[in-house]
């Protein structure tokens, strides 16, 4: 399914339909209680105690100017590329502010349901946005002949949130024309057991740019850490976008702490027990047996995406007994009836899963 996003009043009240500046923060943000937080996908008791030591050893260093060159190299090194193909951010969502603002582009296209601010990062620089809206029926799985042969520029996550889809490297690889950008959102990769599907660290796709999150695995939303990957001249175009020294010296030590081997060989092993309790998370659910329950599937994010009937009764009411999940109507594609859970520790699930029974059954479900 399109939409046609060509007349920029009915683009304006499309947007509007959807708050693309809600995330899942906002879910236990301002609230007196203590939530059990399962709407915001940052990895549970992280970050871990050798990170922060690293972090904090950097503290000694703050007179100086921050010098990224070795945090660059680093990351360049972790995935076989030049450093000229490498740009640090403040997070991965000051790569899609910037991509928004450098990069001249006529009809920019979003694969939704997926992350939200990369539209809202078009629609701020004063682009008119197509979306892509991938079906239920589908799996939100993409159909490459879904995305406008005119597009210049074509963003999709991999694994998608909050779909938890994970799609084939070679179908979106295909998507890259001659003329067109083509940024694919990895933040989830890197909890993805081997990173199979992944396109970071390749030459071969023309026009393609890939950002990663060092937020999510590692626990440093509140640092904002994440990079681009993408030709040099993109690179040099993004870079003259950003202000000076975009990135503060201790998200620069962590970039190059979480891109060590130490950290990949813990962030593995985290993939994998991640894909475990998200099984068992899964199984639990099926086994509700509710009538129109259904979960998207298979699920290979640290996240699966559920629909349920009254979904917006069961999300307070579960607020009410101690539980934080995201809601799913802020995102294209999806409507109130959608919850997004994040994959914790067996424990947290099974206390999690028996405030579900009673939510719902508190709802009429």
């Amino acid at each position: 399914m399109r939409t046609d996003g060509a007349d920029s009043a009915d683009s304006a009240a499309e947007a509007g339909a959807h708050d693309l500046r809600h995330h899942g923060d906002a879910e236990v943000r301002d609230d007196g209680s203590a939530l059990t937080d399962l709407a915001v996908n940052v990895r549970a008791d992280t970050p871990p105690v050798w990170l922060r030591e690293r972090i904090a050893a950097s503290l000694t260093g703050l007179a100086a100017y921050p010098d990224g060159r070795a945090a660059r190299a680093a990351v360049a090194a972790r995935h076989g590329l030049p450093v000229e193909r490498v740009l640090l951010t403040a997070g991965a969502a000051e790569a899609f502010v910037l991509l928004a603002r450098a990069l001249k582009v006529r009809h920019p296209v979003v694969v939704h349901p997926q992350f939200t601010e990369p539209e809202a990062a078009l629609r701020d620089a004063g682009h008119t946005v197509d979306r892509v809206l991938l079906r239920e029926e589908d799996g939100f799985r993409l159909a490459p002949g879904a995305v406008p042969k005119d597009a210049d520029l074509v963003v999709i996550g991999n694994p998608t949130n909050p779909t938890s889809v994970l799609h084939p490297a070679a179908t979106i690889a295909g998507l890259a024309r001659p003329g067109r950008t083509l940024v694919v959102d990895e933040a989830f990769m890197d909890a993805v057991p081997g990173e199979r599907e992944a396109l970071a660290g390749r030459t071969d796709v023309p026009g393609l740019v890939v950002l990663r999150s060092l937020t999510k695995t590692w626990g440093l939303a509140g640092l904002r850490i994440g990079y681009a990957l993408a030709a040099p001249e993109t690179i040099t175009e993004l870079e003259r976008a950003q202000p000076l020294w975009p990135v503060s010296t201790p998200a620069l030590a962590a970039a190059e702490a979480c891109v060590s081997p130490r950290a990949l060989a813990e962030a593995a092993h985290a993939a994998h027990r991640i894909s475990a309790d998200r099984a068992h998370l899964v199984a639990r659910l099926r086994e509700f047996g509710v009538a129109g329950l259904r979960l998207v599937s298979p699920a290979e994010a640290p996240f699966v995406l559920v629909r349920l009937p009254r979904a917006a009764a069961v999300r307070r009411h579960l607020r009410d007994l101690g539980f934080a999940v995201r809601r799913g109507d802020t995102f294209p594609g999806l409507g109130e009836e959608w919850l997004r859970l994040a994959v914790r520790d067996r424990s947290t699930v099974n206390s999690f899963l028996q405030a579900l029974a009673e939510a719902m059954r508190r709802a009429g479900g």
